[in-house]
């Protein structure tokens, strides 16, 4: 039989009847012994939450419940007889707002209004109903139609809960997806105020002593911190992946993996899945990153970074534009396999981003970009140590580390470049590092003197990881050198770079001789000794605004460029 991969599929439904599915049904029955009154998921995004989320919607759903009950035929919850006495008890109100990924305040107001416009579609047989009156009537026509104002919209979750407990005569069940989608956008476009107001009343009206409610679930990629939108939440319990109650419940385990890799025939490739693709820690459980594993056999087993190639990955790179010197270094020495040790915390406010490294590498655990090796918790908060989970990551930070350098403009790629530097082509690398600072630098980059060049220089570097350990501003013989990258493979050629800054270009010559002494005579050369690397390309590097002369030892000077 052949086996489709559900790749982009989240409806439980479709999945079931036409795909190969992994079973996470186990999920309903925990949930079922121990659910919060609202409980949050928040999980990196292409973790399966919306599949998740759809398949609680077609267990519990009161409408086709007996069709419904099909689809979890041979599942694991099908043999627990008195979860399956839950199955289609309840009516059911399922929601994402993945879609509205808009840029401005009006569009995403309107994207709201049609949203709840086609929910409310999905419950017209209510305005059959003899019990619902005049007002109600009237209400629920205006926001079918799209007439209703922004009052009404916030107030519609709850008013429709209502409506289905008077219908059915059961409490509802809310599950609301990718919640935090509007206020990403908010934050992104500048109407981060209006999108928290709208659903912070929203979600205070729909879930806070509702008596309508029988429980919510929310899912999200970030937790919006307590003070911004769930001031008023008092019963809302979060899963995350530093503290999570249900750690199994989204991405592959290493037994979902294995079952597949055997019914998919090539068992011998687990150790290839689990250097690209394991590695993630929730809450101390292995995690596979599942969007990337059901690539890796929908492409033949070709391995390959297929998480990076999906949409949102822009927020890492812009997280590195705004890093400081010591936050860069540490990003940068990850790539190497260096753990960050820092404080972390459960709970993200976006206005804090740019202004404390504890709320940037909050964000880059919750999204996905970095997994703890472990986790203490003290009186002080979290103290956790971060690490790239697998070779997939790697791969995404390089990129993002070396995407600023790309530009259509640009004839030489930055591998080509930097193999230039190994090459000892100093003609070559003379003219590409030219090239990059005259069309990417700018006069307030380049108004930053050393600082500047010497982040430039070490950004391009990356390209080199992980064949090369790459060090910064390192003591070494009797100073510090500015950038050395040292082979892990001691055959190879080592690099090691020193940069000065000239007040004009008639004194490039000057700088980039000063730099070559200064590397021979402080012996910067002892620690690529030190570690047996007997060959080493020596760079000095003098600039001036967007002019460069590089000067390697032992060959003749060119002209600046």
């Amino acid at each position: 039989m052949q086996l489709r991969l559900p790749i982009g599929e989240d409806d439980f439904e479709q999945v079931r009847r036409e795909y190969y599915y992994v079973d996470k049904s186990t999920f309903i029955r925990q949930f079922l012994d121990r659910h919060a009154a609202v409980t949050l998921f928040t999980r990196p995004r292409r973790f399966g939450k919306t599949l998740t989320l759809s398949m609680m919607r077609y267990f519990f759903d009161i409408e086709k419940a007996e069709e419904h009950r099909k689809l979890f035929d041979g599942l694991a919850i099908s043999r627990d007889e008195a979860a399956m006495k839950e199955q289609g008890t309840r009516p059911v109100v399922f929601l994402t707002m993945r879609g509205l990924k808009l840029s401005s305040w009006e569009k995403m107001e309107s994207g709201l209004r049609g949203l709840l416009s086609e929910l409310f579609r999905q419950y017209c047989f209510l305005l059959e109903a003899a019990d619902m009156d005049a007002v109600d009537r009237e209400k629920f026509e205006q926001i079918l139609a799209g007439n209703a104002d922004v009052v009404q919209e916030m107030g519609a979750l709850a008013f429709l809960l209502r409506l289905l407990e008077q219908h059915y005569h059961r409490k509802a069940v809310l599950l609301l997806d990718e919640y935090d989608v509007p206020v990403q956008q908010g934050w992104r476009y500048h109407f981060y105020d209006e999108a928290i107001e709208f659903l912070r009343v929203m979600l205070t009206t729909a879930l806070k002593t509702n008596s309508s409610l029988d429980f919510a679930i929310l899912t999200g990629v970030l937790r919006i911190s307590k003070e911004s939108i769930f001031s008023d939440l008092n019963n809302l319990k979060v899963d995350s992946v530093l503290s999570s109650s249900y750690p199994e419940a989204f991405g592959f385990t290493p037994q979902d993996v294995e079952i597949m890799a055997k019914d998919f025939g090539c068992l011998d490739k687990l150790p290839e899945l689990r250097y690209w693709y394991d590695g993630y820690r929730f809450d101390r459980k292995e995690i596979y990153n599942p969007w990337s594993v059901l690539n890796y056999f929908d492409a033949g087993c070709e391995p390959d970074a297929y998480w990076v190639n999906t949409s949102g990955n822009s927020i890492l790179q812009d997280m590195m534009g705004h890093s400081d010197d010591e936050t860069w270094d540490r990003l940068q020495g990850v790539m190497q396999g260096k753990p960050i040790r820092t404080k972390i915390r459960d709970s993200f406010i976006y206005s804090e981003i740019y202004k404390s490294p504890q709320a940037l590498y909050t964000m880059l655990v919750t999204t996905g970009y970095l997994t703890c090796k472990s986790v203490r918790r003290s009186d002080f908060g979290l103290k956790a140590e971060l690490v790239l989970p697998n070779r997939e990551l790697l791969s995404l930070y390089r990129m993002e580390v070396l995407d600023r350098f790309h530009a259509e403009r640009l004839s030489m790629d930055i591998e080509d470049l930097m193999q230039a530097f190994l090459d000892g082509n100093l003609a070559m690398a003379q003219r590409g590092l030219s090239e990059y600072l005259e069309i990417l630098a700018s006069s307030f980059d380049t108004g930053e003197r050393e600082s500047f060049y010497h982040g430039f220089v070490l950004g391009m570097t990356a390209v080199l990881v992980p064949e090369y350990e790459v060090q910064s501003n390192k003591e070494a013989g009797y100073g510090r050198f500015d950038v050395a990258a040292f082979p892990k493979d001691v055959q190879k050629t080592g690099l090691l770079f020193e940069f000065k800054t000239a007040e004009t270009e008639d004194m490039l010559d000057t700088k980039a001789d000063e730099a070559l002494a200064q590397m021979a005579e402080r012996d910067y050369e002892a620690s690529f000794r030190a570690r047996g690397i007997g060959s080493v390309r020596r760079y000095g590097a003098a600039f001036c605004g967007k002019k460069v002369l590089l000067k390697l030892e032992g060959h003749a000077a060119l002209d600046a460029g």
